[in-house]
């Protein structure tokens, strides 16, 4: 007798495992389209800074990363082209940690295996028949265009490096980031507070970027030194550079039907941000987890392809995503521009930020998901 289906992920990233734990949570049978052999970490430098709303999810889950591979960011440094600094720190939140900066093929081990000793979810190689179909293939995505759903998408004109360095002193627990020249370059502490590793990501104009991945290694560390003033030292790359190009996209819709088979998007799917405030994994696990949480919910007698549900939830992420999106993108724009004028705006608005007491705070803590 063939398998009857709930529902039916496609993509088994990060936010479609999180999703199906969570849906088999709740004892609805999971198909997860995914290769059935688990992930290889030899060549992948990303790293993700998670918040406390996604760690407490993917505690509940059982699938957070053991310490060495989830660094507490203590604090964090931002520093403007023109005198501007902004600084948080976790003490002055009373919170652990800011954020955390987690290894992603860490955080892949963990997930892969929690799907596979999950009797309620069943990992298939092509798509089955499912009452809901949830797209979680990433910004890509082949389902969705055959959905017909428009990905509205612009362009930054910016790709993004990522590698890992070894540094000649210590991070402390701090991230660091750069504004200038249009480019913004982080540094994300990495194998524990004492570490002197950190991950990079560094968004620069296009043509920039294929000058700076054609550098011999150690041309490519002198240079991320000079970005980064020297603040840690003298720099080693440990790992390979890979880089993308940089948008900001949102789809026209994230839930409908088609013939008659409903279905909803999540994660980078429906919407992608730049990389500047570290929040695109977080939305997505956002998605997900609100996502379940209206599927929890339901009235007994509605089915989980109910539109009426897909709706609700389609309208609160949307709601989410307005601010963090609409946020992220007005700074990329502040800093990407280059002449005097606003380089004196944005630094005199930096140095207001730094002194603004509960607006600052505020916003720190929509950051590390503890409030909205």
């Amino acid at each position: 007798m063939a398998q009857s289906f709930d529902i039916c992920i496609r993509g088994a990233g990060i936010v479609g495992r999180t999703l199906a734990l969570l849906l088999a949570r709740d004892r609805l049978r999971v198909a997860l389209v995914a290769e059935p052999a688990a992930p290889t970490a030899s060549q992948d430098v990303r790293a993700y800074a998670l918040n406390t709303a996604s760690r407490e999810l993917l505690e509940s889950l059982r699938s957070w990363p053991e310490p060495q591979h989830a660094t507490a960011v203590q604090a964090m440094q931002v520093w403007g082209d023109k005198g501007g600094e902004v600084q948080f720190s976790a003490e002055q939140q009373s919170v652990p940690a800011l954020a955390w900066i987690v290894d992603v093929p860490a955080l892949e081990a963990r997930l892969f295996d929690a799907v596979r000793y999950q009797p309620m979810i069943e990992v298939v190689t092509s798509p089955v028949e499912a009452k809901l179909t949830v797209v979680c293939e990433g910004k890509a995505s082949a389902t969705r265009a055959e959905l017909g759903v428009a990905f509205d998408s612009m362009a930054y004109h910016q790709h993004a490096i990522a590698t890992r360095l070894v540094c000649e002193k210590p991070h402390g627990g701090t991230a660091r980031q750069w504004f200038a020249q249009g480019e913004i370059l982080a540094f994300l502490p990495m194998q524990g507070d004492a570490g002197n590793s950190v991950a990079v990501v560094w968004s620069v104009q296009e043509e920039r970027a294929a000058e700076l991945l054609a550098l011999p290694p150690e041309a490519f560390a002198q240079a991320l030194e000079a970005a980064s003033h020297g603040t840690l030292g003298s720099l080693t790359l440990d790992g390979p550079r890979s880089a993308w190009p940089l948008h900001k996209a949102q789809a026209a819709r994230w839930s409908g039907q088609k013939e008659q088979r409903s279905w909803v998007l999540a994660g980078d799917a429906a919407h992608t941000v730049h990389p500047l405030a570290g929040q695109g994994l977080n939305l997505g696990l956002g998605d997900v987890a609100e996502l379940a949480r209206i599927l929890h919910g339901r009235d007994y007698w509605r089915s989980v392809d109910d539109s009426k549900l897909l709706r609700q939830y389609e309208r609160a992420r949307k709601t989410a995503l307005l601010a963090v999106g609409g946020a992220t993108d007005g700074l990329q724009q502040l800093f990407a521009r280059d002449d005097a004028t606003w380089q004196g705006v944005r630094n005199w608005g930096m140095r207001g930020f730094e002194r603004s007491g509960w607006v600052k705070s505020w916003v720190a803590r929509q950051a590390m998901g503890l409030e909205g």
